[in-house]
């Protein structure tokens, strides 16, 4: 599991996009590519918002990929461009320090995350010069992980590169933590899934160490994705980072009442394991400690002790700064439960009993409710999705990914598929004529697909 990222010939890939990207490399720079490199996007099946926290994940890679294609010169610039017209060229001196503007997230920002990851872990005072085009065919800014997918396919080619060589959970927490540089503070799922997938399995994910379990999903049921058409991009708004400091500020809230030394401690796992308790007791401490009524910042400083100055610095990001009053109860309460049901989510898959996929299916149905009424991620579009898609056969259906926008995913009985697709066709998408524009790209079946992988050029 942690070996670098495998090597093919890019033969592998053998697509009709894989040789439009080349034909478009060789116009634009005069010359064919030395690599490609792809890292794939993700569906979360389960576990939601609690990577940051601290708990394990159930994610599997998606089809869908961000695709890159790469020279190395001595031009001593990085001039990076997009099959996408929309997304613009973009030329970064290799002399320069490499900034990333958190106030204004474009889609080079992102692969230039996974460059300076690369840079600052092995030190390199001076890059190549790199030429590159992305290709990518995941929907964007819809909860699957494009730009994760952006920053690990660009931490990718940066170490190829660089001719350096890590392993698969090293550059995952190096992208992970490469990514924070536009201000997201996200957990590491995408990430990780991105470079530790397995065509075929799904895969449990843990923190703190790293590590990835296969979890092999039942027989006889599908996974289907289906955008909502709202899109959120989750680095361009607060809604996000507003989450991560109410679970910081609850656990230090809970620490606190049950005398822990809550200073070092920012994660909601870590008190669990400072307390030695399980997650049904964490869930009742949270109905003991937190008051369901929103907390103002003076309430927190006087429980806690400490000035105002304190709690901007230490518990606020960048971008919530502003934000006057958390939702400490509402949070928490969300956590400890998904990371209950990620662990129910795979045991019923590893014992496999013959109601399981109902099992699967009322877990995924606990964690949209949780979402929505608890950490209130949801949105109008996602509900209804996700109300349409069970009327039409699914046992289980919830949004996927950050939320306000973004995918649903459904599990749906194999012999259910087609009624399915159409009855969600009929009533989701073409009674608006923007998403049935997009319905082909908008909802789709996805199996368990492979990892980030490097294809060099025969």
């Amino acid at each position: 599991m942690s070996s670098s990222p495998p090597k093919f010939k890019a033969a592998v890939i053998g697509s009709e996009r894989l040789q439009n990207l080349k034909t478009t490399f060789e116009l634009k720079y005069g010359g064919p590519p030395v690599f490609y490199a792809c890292a794939p996007g993700r569906v979360n099946l389960i576990g939601e918002h609690i990577d940051y926290c601290g708990y394990s994940v159930l994610p599997m890679a998606i089809e869908q990929n961000i695709l890159a294609a790469v020279s190395v010169n001595k031009s001593e610039t990085i001039q990076l461009a997009n099959t996408n017209t929309t997304y613009k060229d973009f030329t970064v001196s290799c002399s320069e320090e490499i900034a990333i503007d958190r106030a204004n997230p474009k889609w080079y920002y992102y692969f230039l995350c996974g460059v300076k990851g690369i840079q600052e872990t092995f030190g390199i005072t001076r890059l190549p010069g790199m030429s590159c085009v992305v290709d990518g065919n995941i929907p964007p800014s819809s909860g699957l992980s494009s730009s994760s997918a952006l920053v690990c396919c660009a931490g990718l080619v940066t170490m190829e590169a660089n001719q350096k060589s890590l392993s698969k959970v090293a550059l995952a927490e190096i992208c992970a933590k490469g990514e924070r540089y536009v201000g997201t503070e996200g957990g590491g799922m995408d990430q990780s899934i991105s470079f530790l997938a397995e065509k075929g399995t799904a895969k449990l994910i843990e923190f703190e160490p790293l590590r990835a379990t296969d979890v092999q999903l039942p027989d006889g049921a599908v996974f289907v994705i289906s955008n909502c058409c709202v899109r959120m991009n989750k680095a361009a708004s607060s809604h996000y980072n507003i989450r991560v400091v109410e679970c910081r500020i609850a656990a230090k809230m809970l620490a606190h009442a049950r005398g822990l030394s809550f200073n070092r401690l920012l994660k909601l796992a870590q008190v669990q394991i400072e307390l030695e308790a399980s997650l049904e007791d964490m869930l009742s401490l949270v109905d003991e400690v937190l008051h369901p009524e929103p907390y103002s910042r003076e309430e927190v400083c006087k429980v806690l002790g400490i000035t105002s100055e304190q709690f901007s610095t230490e518990l606020l990001s960048a971008n919530t700064q502003d934000v006057k009053h958390f939702k400490l109860h509402q949070r928490a309460k969300h956590v400890y439960g998904e990371a209950a049901r990620v662990l129910h989510f795979k045991n019923v898959c590893d014992s496999g009993p013959a109601e399981s996929i109902q099992l699967l299916g009322d877990l995924m149905n606990q964690s949209h409710a949780s979402c929505r009424d608890l950490y209130e991620c949801s949105c109008p579009e996602l509900d209804q999705l996700v109300d349409i898609c069970l009327k039409s056969g699914a046992v289980g259906s919830r949004l996927t990914g950050a939320g306000w926008g973004g995918c649903v995913v459904s599990m749906v009985p194999s012999d259910k598929l087609q009624s399915f697709w159409r009855a969600v066709r009929e009533a989701y998408y073409l009674p608006d004529s923007c998403r049935a524009a997009i319905v082909e790209q908008s909802l789709f079946v996805s199996k368990p697909g492979g990892g980030a992988a490097i294809y060099l050029e025969e």
